[in-house]
């Protein structure tokens, strides 16, 4: 069937069917976070007992609506649904989302069979996405998950395929704390029609999306899907996080989406024969996207790490170790120079580079990047700031931290050293300072990573995670090349 994805993802006239005028519905909620969104297109609100909500006048049905339509949004209880979607595919629309539950994942006779005739009409023309799903989230267009109104309208970068509406909803909150932009993110449930192996299809061809990640818990046709994502991942990253994989997961997912897991041996070794990357967890898929949608497009084995700390460098060397990474110390002339710029005592200048004091001058702390990308093993550096260390200095000087951490300062020195030596900077973040009294640190960490990000540099909180994700960028580039 031809699909037009055009007319699904940047819709120009939207029915939202099943709009409520009482209480705080699927439909009024999906209106209100579509408002909320800026969507520009014409909005057509539909409910039998007519009515209005906030001034918009309610039609009693879709095919009251005046011309075609390009997407409907279905929040109507089960029985209705297969009725709403046939009016909507006469009315032109070109897909459909289904927000509604009751369907297969119940596992009832009734719930099986509406979920069947939703496919028998999505067969005679309309795409369907769900049922038991929270929609698509396409920044450029202005749609949005449910609920998600305060979600970013800013593009970038990673695409999203999800079965749980819930991980689809903290995924996007998530990348909008972290940095991470998103080009399409679709929360498609049962997938009784749109699932996993064509819209992974599609975003593999898609310009906008340059990183594509997926959370699974089941498919329906093993061996299309293993074509579609291999051919994906030889087109652009793709991470993917398997829900369902210990045997309480896979019970879990049965209830959930109704889908097979599958065995946690038959998934790993089909992700590393296509060259996916494998995650564990939603923080370690967003560390891995922002690691492949921030850094270029090849592999960083050796690497250097400032910052300052007593355990530093053991910590460093324990943590780059399993990710097949290496911190190579430096050559006894480069270790001199770099140790002749440090403040003194309890500094150290081999690679890990200890730093000892937190307040040390951005443009020191520039200085020592230059020197040690002179190395030329050194692909990457990766900086450990203090930066809440600043608190106790501005208590001092009667300020707000967010003023006294010199994060704007090193954030353009790390572009400048990244640029002038072609060695990207990685920023580990790390906040102790997380309780009700220092709510001015977890404000100003924020804020860091926010100009940071602007910067281009990518911002980790961890040093572990940073090193991780590296590793799963180091994999997928070295995997790829060596096809």
């Amino acid at each position: 069937m031809q699909t037009n994805f055009e007319k699904i993802f940047h819709p120009q006239r939207i029915a939202v069917v099943g709009v409520s005028t009482e209480g705080t519905g699927f439909g009024s909620g999906i209106v209100y976070s579509l408002n909320a969104m800026g969507f520009a297109g014409q909005i057509f609100l539909v409910n039998p007992k007519g009515g209005e909500l906030n001034g918009t006048p309610i039609l009693p049905s879709v095919a009251d609506i005046p011309g075609t339509i390009d997407l409907a949004i279905i929040a109507v209880q089960a029985r209705a649904v297969p009725e709403v979607l046939e009016v909507c595919r006469q009315k032109g629309a070109a897909g459909a989302e289904i927000f509604s539950s009751g369907f297969k994942e119940l596992g009832t006779d009734e719930g099986i069979l509406l979920e069947r005739q939703i496919v028998q009409i999505a067969n005679r023309g309309i795409r369907v996405i769900g049922p038991n799903c929270f929609g698509i989230y396409c920044p450029k267009s202005g749609l949005t998950v449910l609920p998600g109104p305060d979600l970013s309208r800013e593009s970038g970068p990673v695409g999203f395929l999800s079965q749980s509406g819930g991980m689809a909803i903290d995924f996007a909150n998530t990348g909008k704390s972290i940095g991470l932009r998103f080009s399409k993110m679709v929360s498609y449930g049962n997938g009784a029609d749109l699932r996993e192996t064509e819209l992974l299809r599609y975003l593999a061809d898609d310009p906008e999306t340059g990183v594509i990640t997926l959370y699974i818990e089941g498919i329906a046709d093993g061996d299309a899907f293993f074509a579609a994502i291999r051919e994906a991942a030889r087109k652009k990253p793709v991470i993917v996080y398997k829900g369902g994989l210990s045997d309480a997961g896979a019970r879990a997912v049965q209830s959930h989406t109704a889908s097979m897991g599958g065995s946690r041996r038959i998934w790993q070794s089909l992700l590393r024969q296509v060259k996916a990357v494998q995650v564990r967890s939603l923080p370690e898929m967003s560390q891995a996207a922002l690691a492949f949608a921030t850094l270029p497009a090849r592999p960083f084995r050796q690497i250097s790490v400032l910052g300052g700390g007593g355990a530093l460098g053991v910590a460093a060397a324990d943590a780059a170790e399993p990710f097949g990474l290496r911190i190579p110390p430096f050559e006894p002339a480069l270790s001199r120079r770099i140790e002749g710029i440090l403040p003194r005592p309890g500094s150290s200048a081999g690679n890990p580079v200890d730093v000892a004091n937190p307040f040390v001058p951005p443009k020191v702390l520039k200085e020592v990047l230059l020197m040690a990308a002179e190395d030329p093993r050194i692909e990457l550096q990766i900086f450990i700031s203090l930066l809440s260390h600043y608190k106790n200095m501005a208590r001092l000087a009667g300020q707000p931290v967010k003023t006294v951490a010199p994060y704007r300062e090193l954030a353009a020195d790390f572009k400048a050293v990244a640029d002038q030596t072609g060695k990207p900077v990685v920023i580990v973040l790390p906040n102790p300072r997380r309780g009700l009294d220092h709510l001015d640190v977890v404000e100003m960490i924020a804020l860091a990573r926010q100009v940071f990000m602007d910067h281009g540099i990518a911002v980790f909180d961890d040093l572990h995670e940073a090193l991780r994700a590296i590793g799963h960028l180091n994999a997928y580039y070295e995997g790829v090349a060596h096809e």
